[in-house]
């Protein structure tokens, strides 16, 4: 029980952290919004480590694990980060959630190549229901998009869909990375990870921002976006915390699946947030509601979750049998 409400306060948290975001991304651009909220999570996860033994855990690292947290950092905290923003400020919350759940079909693929685990029916199943709710939102471009012009924002579709592409690429492939660099290593590994990633997409960051033009660059940020930045910094480090607690306490099948709900707690905080700036009706929420399912079917653990529907066993045996 404790485990499924500390995955429960994290989903919450990720959804409060989008719409958060939102609100920066209109204003500003998207590097400066992670000038903030990437750097930030250092000093955050430093003090986590510091409380959960993370330095005790990575004295016995070595060098790969290291080198695939770095790897996974940049890829999740730069790539997937800069692609969630990208596609938050052209789509819209809501509208983006869809594309960006094809990051768990990206992970299912990627451990099914390079870790060896398999694929059964209901995954099949929810790579369906996961490809479906993209397909809805853009068939509905044409009316969503004449909703978005009634309130002053117009959705950009190719742009959008792209970078939420980018998204789930990013955040799609990082759980790969994170498997080979800790495996199943405890939670003082998995918070000692989560800072070595920080530091690592940090300086990344730290770079592009020279690039782009340094303090000069960052002196064009809104102040409203600034405190909304920062607000999501909080939200996210609370929500990356208590998902590696309820880890540590509860079965990925109990987690896995309540995480999940982090869309639905997205799409309430951002109507409470910012009704003005999204794009909400039913087909919106359907798109949404079946990404959500298919994402359940793909990351869940297939026997457990038929034995909570009261699934006969044979039928769960037939349904949880590895295809390939």
């Amino acid at each position: 029980m404790f485990g499924a409400l500390l995955a429960f306060a994290s989903a919450a948290f990720f959804g409060l952290n989008n719409a958060t975001v939102r609100r920066g991304v209109l204003k500003s651009t998207v590097l400066q919004g992670m000038a903030i909220t990437v750097p930030l999570g250092v000093p955050i996860f430093l003090g986590f480590a510091l409380l959960m033994g993370g330095f005790q855990a990575m004295a016995g690292w070595q060098i790969d694990s290291w080198l695939w947290m770095a790897l996974a950092g940049v890829v999740h905290f730069v790539i997937g980060r800069y692609g969630n923003y990208r596609a938050t400020q052209t789509l819209g919350a809501t509208l983006s959630t869809p594309v960006q759940q094809l990051s768990i079909l990206i992970s299912l693929v990627l451990a099914f190549i390079f870790l060896g685990e398999t694929v059964n029916t209901v995954n099949v199943l929810g790579i369906a229901l996961v490809i479906v709710g993209p397909m809805v939102m853009m068939r509905r471009r044409k009316a969503t998009t004449a909703a978005g012009r009634a309130k002053g924002f117009e959705p950009q579709y190719l742009p959008g869909t792209l970078w939420g592409m980018v998204c789930a690429l990013g955040y799609g492939a990082s759980p790969l990375f994170i498997a080979l660099g800790i495996g199943d290593g405890g939670l003082a590994d998995s918070v000692a990870g989560v800072l070595v990633s920080y530091v690592a997409a940090t300086l990344v960051v730290g770079l592009l921002v020279l690039l782009a033009g340094g303090r000069g660059y960052m002196t064009g940020l809104d102040t409203g976006s600034r405190g909304w930045f920062l607000a999501s910094t909080v939200f996210v480090a609370f929500s990356q915390l208590f998902r590696y607690l309820a880890l540590a306490v509860a079965p990925v099948a109990v987690v896995v699946p309540i995480q999940r709900l982090s869309v639905v707690f997205r799409m309430i905080f951002n109507a409470l947030i910012n009704r003005e700036h999204e794009v909400f009706d039913a087909w919106v929420i359907v798109s949404i509601i079946l990404a959500v399912f298919g994402a359940v079917a793909l990351a869940g653990d297939t026997e457990i979750m038929l034995g909570w529907l009261g699934v006969p066993h044979a039928t769960i045996a037939w349904l949880s049998a590895p295809l390939v």
